[in-house]
């Protein structure tokens, strides 16, 4: 079976090397490894793939919304996401989620399985220190995503969080965007209510 791929990443030399990957397959087309997302919109439309593979982090589009698009147009379409985040996010809609760094193999893999075999890979990381909760039937959240959660649920701005817990803002923020996007909020209100639904707070 020949399975025809849609790429869309906003590093350049990312679709380079993944595209020099997927060469050595012959049972892999790539047909069209692209940084804008309204031409990979457009070729998706009109080329139906069988697979979109895409991060979740982009400038012009965030891959989740992307990917919340494409489902809408087309409901069976197989989405993968590549990313650098360490834990898998809310996979709702995801159909594979694997780290950049995964080797060819996996990768390979896990496109079989998707495509072929019609089955979810999920690619869930565990961080050395911190353990990965299963909540809801369909969020993960690390032991230290709650205890920014909390922070934040007190008005805790990004500097103080990042003091109190010894680490970077930019590790805060990283982890601040990953906690609304896996608990599918998009404010502190929203947040609040998740986190009490939760029994995190």
């Amino acid at each position: 079976m020949i399975k025809n791929i849609v790429i869309v990443d906003d590093h350049q030399l990312f679709l380079d090397g993944i595209c020099a990957l997927f060469n050595k397959h012959d049972d892999i087309k790539v047909l069209l490894a692209t940084t804008n997302i309204k031409d990979a919109i457009n070729c998706i439309d009109s080329e139906n793939p069988h697979l979109v593979i895409t991060d979740i982090s982009m400038p012009e589009m965030s891959g989740i919304e992307l990917i919340a698009l494409l489902k809408k147009k087309q409901p069976k379409i197989k989405i993968m996401v590549l990313s650098m985040f360490a834990n898998i996010q809310s996979y709702k809609d995801i159909d594979a989620y694997l780290l950049k760094e995964t080797n060819e193999e996996e990768l390979i893999f896990a496109i079989n399985e998707v495509v072929e075999k019609n089955r979810k890979y999920l690619k869930i990381i565990e961080d050395k220190e911190e353990n990965i909760i299963l909540r809801d039937n369909n969020v993960l959240l690390t032991t230290r995503e709650k205890e920014i959660i909390r922070l934040i649920i007190k008005e805790h701005n990004t500097t103080a969080i990042a003091e109190k817990l010894f680490i970077s803002t930019h590790t805060v923020m990283t982890h601040r965007k990953n906690i609304f996007f896996k608990l599918e909020v998009t404010n502190i209100a929203g947040l609040t209510k998740k986190a009490f639904q939760l029994g995190i707070i």
